[in-house]
């Protein structure tokens, strides 16, 4: 049972949804800084190049979450 420490688990899901959490404001913020609204311009207009930049803002704050998280 040493391979399944329940505070290490625990500390993982926390650490989950406190990142997911941070990413989701994030979005949001991004979403009411830009003008217009940035999900209906990606699935209604396929708008390509507002996409890519939205997905390129999730993963750089995806990687600052993590880094922070990790240590």
């Amino acid at each position: 049972m040493e391979y399944l420490n329940f505070k290490l688990i625990i500390a993982s899901v926390l650490y989950s949804v406190i990142g997911i959490s941070i990413l989701m404001l994030s979005f949001f913020v991004i979403d009411k800084l830009t003008p217009g609204m940035l999900w209906k311009e990606i699935i209604e207009e396929h708008n390509m190049a507002l996409a890519i930049m939205a997905a390129a803002f999730m993963i750089a704050v995806s990687l600052i979450i993590s880094s922070a998280i990790h240590g």
